[in-house]
């Protein structure tokens, strides 16, 4: 039985010095201390370091509200949104305008008449002071355009498309115009289409100044429309500032944007 024992381990011995059978060890790295940088494998360089330079669309993810006050002539304007589903409430000292997911409705506290465009409206605000996150929704294409010169410097440009059907206006564009150093939005060129519903050859300028950082996350504080001639900005027409701006990891409940009983939907 000895013989037989010392046989085989011989056997297997030489076997596997002729055949150098090997083993591959299997190494597991754990990532879960790493910090992936998903933005740049997504988007453009440029737009991602426009988005760094605002405090990172990985943190802007993490957000699901919003909310800001903008001082109108007739009284404060204070705005709510989740920031997932685009829900939002409007508070004007006359009017009441939300849009619960589905439909926009008005509710008149006064015998005022609304004078705007609710569903022009019910968004606007909320888009342009959360640029420019905003230009990472989906449906969007991106690409160089020539830069913007204004007053000795040269902001290079990122156009905006929107694939056909995104939003409500899909034919609107913007140029989103950054410094060459920091990264930093500095102009937002803009068409608008919502009544036309066809493309427009005219653009309106916004300058974004006066940054404030809230929640880790750098945001306008006061915005400029300009004055333009021959489809560029020559000089300052209004300011519009936000106030009391708050970012929330928290959603609000859906009932905030519930229509009112009394309220109207608006077709």
């Amino acid at each position: 039985m000895k013989q037989l024992v010392y046989t085989l381990a011989l056997g297997l011995l030489l076997f596997s010095c002729k055949g150098e059978v090997k083993t591959e060890t299997t190494v597991e790295t754990d990532y879960s201390k790493e910090t992936l940088d998903v933005t740049t494998s997504i988007y453009p360089e440029n737009i991602s370091n426009v988005f760094k330079a605002h405090g990172g669309l990985d943190n802007w993810n993490q957000m699901q509200s919003v909310a800001f006050t903008i001082n109108k002539p007739n009284g404060k304007e204070v705005t709510a949104v989740n920031l997932k589903s685009r829900r939002s409430l409007i508070t004007m000292p006359d009017h009441v305008l939300g849009y619960d997911g589905k439909t926009v409705w008005l509710d008149n506290k006064s015998a005022e008449v609304y004078k705007g465009n609710p569903k022009f409206y019910y968004n606007l605000m909320f888009y342009f002071h959360t640029m420019p996150f905003v230009l990472a929704d989906s449906g969007i294409n991106y690409e160089v355009t020539k830069p913007l010169s204004f007053e000795g410097v040269e902001y290079p440009g990122i156009k905006i498309s929107y694939d056909n059907g995104v939003g409500e206006s899909s034919d609107d564009e913007y140029v989103l115009y950054y410094n060459p150093t920091t990264f930093k939005m500095e102009w937002l060129a803009y068409t608008v289409t919502f009544n036309s519903k066809a493309k427009s050859e005219k653009w309106s300028f916004i300058k974004y100044s006066n940054w404030h950082t809230v929640e880790g996350m750098v945001l306008p504080e006061t915005l400029t429309w300009y004055i333009v001639e021959d489809n560029l900005p020559v000089k300052k027409r209004n300011d519009l500032q936000f106030t009391d701006v708050t970012l929330s990891k928290q959603a609000l409940p859906a009932s905030t944007f519930a229509k009112p009983e009394a309220a109207t939907v608006v077709e």
